[in-house]
């Protein structure tokens, strides 16, 4: 059987957490798996790397950011291979270049293009523990590129995916995958098992348990995915095709603030002119989430959308530089927002669902800006400062309580 796991900051954050994850891992080496542990940096690492490159650069190339943040992951990976050798088991650390995790040119959010599997297989067959920097790859340049916030569970389930692995168990600072976020919902409900398309739709809205991209990775190799604690030996939430929702109409509830809403005013009102402005974002990998479009008046019309914070700059230099050519008199932006979501299969074929969610903002006095909808959530935006009492008021209006 040959198993992956990736184990988050906080689970690698000291020696003791350190030597904790290799005893772990040793268990399911000794019973006679393979097995490939994959690790993001130790603790506040990261956080720590971008606050010393803010320092010395504010705006500094995402080249050079991501040499910087790829180092993190070197150090979590060594460090552990020693203590498993100091274990008396035989491991090896292996960063990005060493596997050859080859991806997409952009620095600061690369995509996965192939994984070579013949290093990690060499070493398995000589009944190593191989040990997997997380969140890095490696592009046509030979440069280092990092995955985004969250990447190293993309990591784990890409090496899941091209190994056949028989299990990928993602290790995490809570228990599983839960109704909302239980440091807010103290009676938040964890989920026994959930759908790969819930789970990438919280995922995609504000749930930090998994990366949005892991999950859109599992479901299409069907990679079997464990959602469970590093800090004790609790069961999990099983993410799968067509889990058993316990009758649920809603599986959870999210909220995101790394948003910003940003309105291009008075553009010319004929048909193309929001292609031509979504185009161009597109084009400089920007991605957009809620949309909202005015009434056409006097020939001209707005446009409202949603970034995330970290392509703000970005999505506001583009827009600039290209406002004459797009048609656009004015461009506004807000920081002070936040995306609230409802998750759940049950809601395809329960009417009132979003009434249900209507009311219980409307009963807190919370009011909504935007709303998106898909087949299975539903997605307001409101001001940042409510985001918390609004969780836990939508938790309440559906009842998800443990």
């Amino acid at each position: 059987m040959l198993i992956v796991k990736k184990f988050g900051g906080t689970s690698v954050a000291n020696k003791e957490r350190i030597f904790n994850v290799a005893k772990r891992c040793i268990e399911d080496y000794k019973k006679g798996h393979d097995v490939v542990v994959v690790l993001s940096a130790m603790g506040d690492t990261t956080d720590e790397l971008l606050s010393l490159a803010n320092d010395i650069n504010p705006n500094a190339p995402k080249r050079e950011l991501d040499m910087l943040l790829t180092t993190g992951e070197q150090t979590s990976v060594a460090l552990m291979a020693m203590a498993m050798n100091a274990l008396d088991v035989p491991a090896v650390s292996l960063n990005a270049f060493q596997v050859m995790m080859h991806s997409t040119s952009k620095y600061g959010n690369s995509r996965f293009k192939r994984v070579d599997t013949e290093r990690i297989r060499h070493e398995l067959d000589s009944r190593k523990i191989v040990i997997v920097t997380g969140f890095q790859a490696v592009n046509k340049y030979d440069d280092y590129t990092t995955l985004g916030r969250g990447g190293s569970d993309t990591t784990a389930v890409a090496l899941a995916a091209v190994l056949h692995a028989d299990l990928c168990e993602i290790f995490t600072d809570v228990d599983g995958v839960y109704t909302a976020d239980p440091r807010i919902v103290k009676d938040a409900r964890k989920l026994s098992q959930i759908t790969y398309d819930e789970m990438l739709e919280l995922a995609s809205h504000g749930a930090k348990v998994l990366h949005n991209r892991s999950v859109e990775m599992a479901k299409k190799y069907r990679v079997p995915l464990v959602v469970r604690s590093s800090l004790n030996n609790n069961e999990g939430t099983v993410v799968k095709e067509g889990a058993k929702m316990e009758k649920m109409l809603i599986s959870g509830v999210t909220a995101d603030k790394n948003i910003a809403r940003i309105s291009v005013i008075g553009i010319k009102d004929r048909p193309g002119t929001a292609f031509r402005i979504f185009n161009t974002l597109s084009k400089n990998k920007i991605n957009i989430d809620i949309i909202l479009q005015s009434i056409g008046r006097e020939g001209t019309k707005d446009i409202t959308f949603t970034v995330s914070q970290d392509d703000l700059k970005e999505t506001l230099d583009v827009l600039e530089r290209e406002k004459e050519d797009l048609t656009i008199q004015e461009i506004k932006y807000d920081e002070d927002v936040a995306k609230i979501s409802i998750v759940g299969a049950g809601m395809m074929t329960n009417p009132g669902v979003a009434a249900t969610m209507f009311e219980s903002l409307y009963n807190c006095g919370i009011n909504i800006n935007m709303i998106s909808t898909s087949e299975i959530r539903i997605t307001v935006l409101i001001r940042e400062n409510d985001a918390e009492k609004a969780v836990i008021a939508v938790h309440d209006g559906f009842g998800l309580a443990d």
